[in-house]
């Protein structure tokens, strides 16, 4: 049933026009971005089935194609719909971050970095470059797979840093396994980065890792000096 064909006032459309869009629940939020679901069974209660297969909107935003199509109804339109709507808000966090300064608001570095880089399947590498004050140039992807001290190039950085013309930087990666611990490894990496940025007079302001639900700072931690 397709939710235009739901009895007036009855729709997840129409609670969020009437309550707005919080009042609604997962599933009809994920309701409105399907738009229709199978004859005989209604969007929301696709939505349901899919959240159920998945185990929370997480995972089913980071699935494939290939797994979505899995659940009945489900094809490369709507996989195309939820994607669109993944990248929007990350576009958003971007925009937003890119109006701050990095170092007076910590939460939107790290809500820009979570939405970058949380569901992951593999890990990935990145810089945020930063100007002389401290507002965002370009975050990069560097590295992807298995980031350890020998697959992490400081002299790539340098000369990333150089072209950007950047005056600090954040570096940033994930942990697939959703635990945020930084490992000896990382901390290695840092040391090394941390020597190479100095010897063109460029700041590393932190080494910030993700994990599924948090973000380990190692400025916080009192790693970075």
């Amino acid at each position: 049933m397709a939710i235009k064909d739901w009895p007036q006032g009855e729709g997840p459309r129409e609670k969020l026009l009437r309550s707005g869009v919080a009042q609604l629940s997962d599933a009809e939020l994920l309701a409105v971005l399907l738009r229709n679901g199978l004859k005989g069974q209604s969007a929301v209660s696709l939505a349901r089935v899919m959240l159920s297969h998945f185990g929370g909107l997480r995972p089913l935003f980071s699935a494939s194609l290939s797994e979505l199509c899995d659940i009945q109804g489900i094809g490369p339109v709507k996989y195309a719909q939820l994607q669109a709507a993944i990248e929007l808000s990350k576009r958003i966090a971007q925009e937003n971050l890119q109006r701050g300064k990095i170092l007076t608001d910590p939460d939107l570095t790290r809500d820009y970095l979570m939405r970058q880089l949380a569901d992951r399947a593999y890990e990935v590498f990145a810089l945020l470059l930063l100007d002389s004050q401290h507002r965002v140039i370009q975050f990069v992807e560097l590295f992807r797979g298995t980031i350890d001290s020998a697959s992490v190039y400081p002299r790539e950085v340098v000369s990333l840093v150089l072209e950007k013309k950047a005056a600090a930087v954040i570096v940033c990666h994930n942990h697939p396994s959703g635990v945020a611990e930084p490992s000896h490894a990382d901390r290695r990496i840092t040391e090394r980065l941390k020597y190479a940025l100095a010897t063109i007079d460029v700041s590393l302001l932190d080494h910030m890792v993700v994990g599924d639900r948090e973000i380990v700072s190692f400025a916080e931690r009192g790693w970075i000096d």
